[in-house]
Formats: structure tokens, C-alpha cells, sequence
């Protein structure tokens, strides 16, 4: 059986799933499996030990190793779970001497107290830069840029798998650009966990935007370069600066809202109010007009009244939120928002009824926006399935054979509301 990596939750497990292909590659392990979990809910953590228990049951004589937020925060209860070999800790994963180590443990009896490899998140004070050439999903790289989060949201985990924020220095991720380019990739996409959090560990603290710019300039190969989540409070002047002046600079912002309300966001602990979240959009929208935005948007946050949900309902049609990512509000043990009592919690059917109304809305704002593209030309880059994506991340229906991840000019004939249709290529 080959060895083989699952990957669970974000683009940076995406990119850190490829670093750990290579690892496995290189380590000589056999009928090896990895999970490289994700503890952004509960839900996910659920999700993730169903299908390990799963694949145990279907797969006795593997070798299971589990990695990720879930190994990081929770490794005990990974290492219970009857059949799996090891528990790694988002700082091991990424380093080939763990893989070669676990290979040389043959009988799943005798791992010993090398079972769990977790070390402490908090201790990490650099993320290195893992020179990757190729990608899982051909169509674009993802490339990590920043790791960590220096910020403590009330209802978040995920600074207890990641640890505190610190960044790739420019030089690094200019290499890892040049390596990709070379391998094609048409498109390139910087993740990470705060990325507007960049650089405020680095000599000199230059910005995400100077980041950028300088990257764009010294690998001027990069034809499309997008962004992952971003937090309005931390948005740069050079970032503005490339929204107006760089073409090769999508226009596609995915912002990390969480609520539209500002009472839910100063319980949430967030840096950001509703104004600040308007004022974003006014400005980028004064500098580049077709601008589009994606949200993460959690319903039904503990004390959120009908009131309070109206809000971020409202700022879906009032910034023309196209791609959303809503999920109802999950406890997390050990967040302050866990704690807060029962009584103050919103009932479950309300937090899916309401996430479900909010998916709603961004639905029809995205059967607007793509209703204006119809008859233009979109450049599209090619997935599979003959499906591609536009610069503002509108998924296209293709009628002609391309290759996956090359980047083509399509016309636009029609929509049936959640994505573009191509002229037929006769």
C-alpha cells in the first residue's frame, strides 16, 4: 500500500500536506497514512476521528500517524484511538527526521513513549521556508508565508495548534516563487494564519503589502497572485497601493468579519468594528470598482440576539459578499467563549437556521455579481472537471478541453446563478 496524506481544513494544511508528501517520500515508511487534522470546531475534530477510525477498520495492518491542530492541541486523544502509530505536533510534521524516526519503529506495540512527538507551539519562534515544486491541486500553489496568531479571539483554538504569529523572511518566499513559477503554476495563493500579521517578527517589520511588492517585482513570472483570509484591522497602505496598481494582484478579498454586529465583536475580542468592515470596502472599491469579497461569518454566537444577527445579515448585501464561508457557532473547550453560561448560549436550531439564512444571502449576491459577467471575457484558470475559476474567484463551466492549470480568455454566454457558463466552442 503507498504512503498516502488526508488533509483536513485550511490552504496552509494544504501546502504543509505537500511539505509532509515529501517527507514521507524520502523516509522509506510503508504503509503509512497521515492525517493532518483540522480543530478550527468541534465538528471538524469529529469529522476527522470518524474517518480515522474509519480507515483503521478498513485498513488494520497501516500505519496511521496523525498530525495537525487536532494531534497539536489534543494529542492524547488521538493517541487512544485504537490503531493509530503515532501523534505528531504541527512543528514535527514539517520536519523529514520525524518521518525517518517513525520509520524505524516496525511493531505497533513497541512505539513506547514515542507514541505522541508533540513538542510545546508556544516555544516556536520561526517558520521555515520548505521548498515544495509541486502541488495536489495543479491549477494554483499555495504558499506559506506566516505561521501562528498573536491575537486571542474569544472563540478561537487555533493559537494553541499554531502557536504565536512569526513569518518567512522575503527572500525565502521569493525562492519558493522562483521554484514554483518554473514549475508553471500560473497562479499563486499566500496562506497562512494572520497573514496581514506579517512581518512584525522580521528585522525591519516590513509589511504584507511591502512584501508583496517586493516578491512581485523580483518574480515578475507570477501571473496571478491572490491572498487567503485577511483581517481588516491590519491592512497596509502598500496593500491599497496594490489593489490599484497591480493587475497580477486578484481582485478577491476573503476577510476574516466572524459577525456584523459590534457588540458580538467586542465579545469576540475582535479588532474590528462594523465601520471598519464598510470603510474597507468603500476605499478598495474607490480604487478598483469590480472588486469582490469573500467572509468568514459565524452564527449565532453566544448573546447574539435577532437584532444583533440582522446585522450581519445586512453587511452581506451592504459590502456584496459573494463567497461565504458560514458555519454556526462551535464550543470549543478551553476558549472563553465555552465558559460563558448556558443560558446566554444560542439553541442549536437557531445557530443552523440562521448560518443557513446567511449562506443564502451571499447565494444571491453571487447570482448578481456573475449576471454581470455574462458576455464578457473572463481570464479563467483551469481546474479539472471542466471547471476553471476567474480572476474574482467566479467558478466557470468550461465547453472546450483545457489543460489543467494553464490560464485561457473564455467568453461568458450565460449563469445559472452560482457559476459562469462558457460559450459553446463549436
Amino acid at each position: 500500500m503507498p504512503t498516502e496524506v488526508i488533509t483536513f481544513g485550511c490552504r496552509l494544511n494544504a501546502y504543509e500536506s505537500e511539505v509532509i508528501k515529501n517527507n514521507l517520500d524520502a523516509s522509506g515508511l510503508e504503509d503509512a497514512v497521515v492525517f493532518n487534522t483540522c480543530a478550527v470546531t468541534k465538528e471538524a475534530e469529529r469529522q476527522a476521528k470518524q474517518q480515522i477510525r474509519k480507515y483503521i477498520r478498513n485498513n488494520p495492518n497501516a500505519k496511521v500517524i496523525v498530525t495537525g491542530c487536532g494531534a497539536q492541541i489534543n494529542p492524547q486523544q488521538y493517541s487512544e484511538i485504537q490503531g493509530v502509530f503515532s501523534v505528531i505536533g504541527n512543528e514535527e510534521k514539517m520536519k523529514a527526521e520525524t518521518f525517518a524516526g517513525i520509520a524505524k519503529k516496525d511493531p505497533l506495540n513497541d512505539f513506547g513513549t514515542e507514541k505522541i512527538l508533540v513538542n510545546d507551539i508556544f516555544s516556536i519562534t520561526e517558520t521555515a521556508s520548505h521548498l515544495i515544486t509541486n502541488m495536489e491541486d495543479k491549477a494554483r500553489a499555495f504558499m506559506q508565508v506566516q505561521n501562528g496568531c498573536n491575537h486571542r479571539c474569544t472563540f478561537c483554538i487555533i493559537p494553541y495548534g499554531r502557536g504565536n504569529s512569526r513569518s518567512v523572511p522575503v527572500g525565502e518566499i521569493v525562492a519558493q516563487a522562483q521554484l514554483l513559477v518554473k514549475q508553471n503554476f500560473k497562479e499563486i495563493v499566500l496562506t497562512g494564519v494572520d497573514i496581514t500579521d506579517y512581518g512584525l517578527d522580521l528585522p525591519g517589520k516590513p509589511t504584507l503589502g511591502a512584501m508583496i511588492r517586493r516578491l512581485l517585482k523580483l518574480v515578475p513570472q507570477i501571473e496571478r497572485l491572490r491572498l487567503s483570509s485577511v483581517d481588516v484591522a491590519e491592512i497596509d497602505q502598500d496593500i491599497f497601493w496594490l489593489v490599484e496598481n497591480e493587475a497580477r494582484f486578484m481582485p478577491h478579498f476573503h476577510l476574516s468579519l466572524q459577525s456584523g454586529d459590534d457588540m458580538i465583536l467586542k465579545r469576540m475580542k475582535r479588532r474590528h468594528l462594523r465601520k471598519d468592515i464598510l470603510n474597507f470596502a468603500e476605499k478598495v472599491r474607490g480604487l478598483r470598482p469590480d472588486i469582490v469579497f469573500g467572509a468568514d461569518i459565524i452564527a449565532g454566537f453566544p448573546t447574539e440576539t435577532d437584532a444583533m444577527f440582522q446585522n450581519s445579515l445586512g453587511i452581506i448585501s451592504e459590502i456584496g459578499i459573494i463567497h461565504g464561508h458560514i458555519f454556526p457557532y462551535s464550543e470549543r473547550e478551553g476558549t472563553p467563549a465555552a465558559k460563558i453560561p448556558a443560558n446566554k448560549q444560542v439553541p442549536q436550531n437557531i445557530r443552523k437556521q440562521r448560518a443557513t439564512i446567511l449562506r443564502d444571502a451571499c447565494q444571491g449576491e453571487l447570482s448578481k455579481f456573475l449576471s454581470t459577467r455574462v458576455g464578457k471575457t473572463e481570464n479563467v484558470i483551469i481546474e479539472k472537471n471542466g471547471l476553471g475559476r476567474t480572476e474574482h474567484f467566479a467558478l466557470t463551466k468550461l465547453s472546450a478541453s483545457y489543460q489543467p492549470g494553464s490560464l485561457v480568455k473564455v467568453r461568458i454566454a450565460e449563469t445559472d446563478g452560482s457559476k459562469l457558463i462558457e460559450i459553446h466552442q463549436s
